[in-house]
């Protein structure tokens, strides 16, 4: 796959950022004429994502949050979101529904949510090192319009 566009972002993990990271991404996206559910997918799995990090990996400290977008020839869009906090013990552990480090306060569904409107999830991670979640999404509804 050959990278066709990228957008590299980064911001401090605040929460009022998590909405500005995920309308980033999905602004960025609309070059590949997503439909509006196609969008909604994105925006949730990149909100879950950004949210880890900022609840997990920092655990409400200042730290900083890395978003990388791709476009691929082969209409993929791949985002990473990394983070060089904590990292997670247990990565299998960690994408189980329900488990959370949270507290009773979070769900545990994070990983979950991402899987279920993203065509893969794939999470790496380093303890005392950070995290990196990359999302991928095959768009393949293609338009006639050419650009100008």
């Amino acid at each position: 796959m050959k990278s066709q566009n990228y957008m590299d972002l980064k911001i401090p993990s605040k929460s009022i950022n998590e909405s500005f990271a995920r309308s980033a991404v999905a602004a960025f996206c609309l070059q590949l004429d997503p439909t509006i559910a196609e969008l909604a997918d994105i925006k949730t799995a990149v909100s879950e994502a950004v949210t880890n990090c900022i609840v997990h990996a920092y655990n409400s400290a200042n730290g900083e949050i890395y978003i990388k977008s791709e476009i691929t020839d082969d209409r993929v869009l791949i985002v990473k979101i990394r983070d060089k906090g904590k990292g997670i013990a247990d990565i299998k552990q960690a994408m189980e529904p329900l488990f959370t480090t949270g507290g009773e306060e979070r769900a545990g569904l994070g990983f979950a949510v991402m899987e279920s409107f993203m065509d893969k999830v794939k999470v790496t991670s380093r303890e005392g090192k950070g995290t990196t979640v990359t999302l991928y999404k095959k768009f393949f509804r293609v338009t006639n319009e050419k650009p100008e």
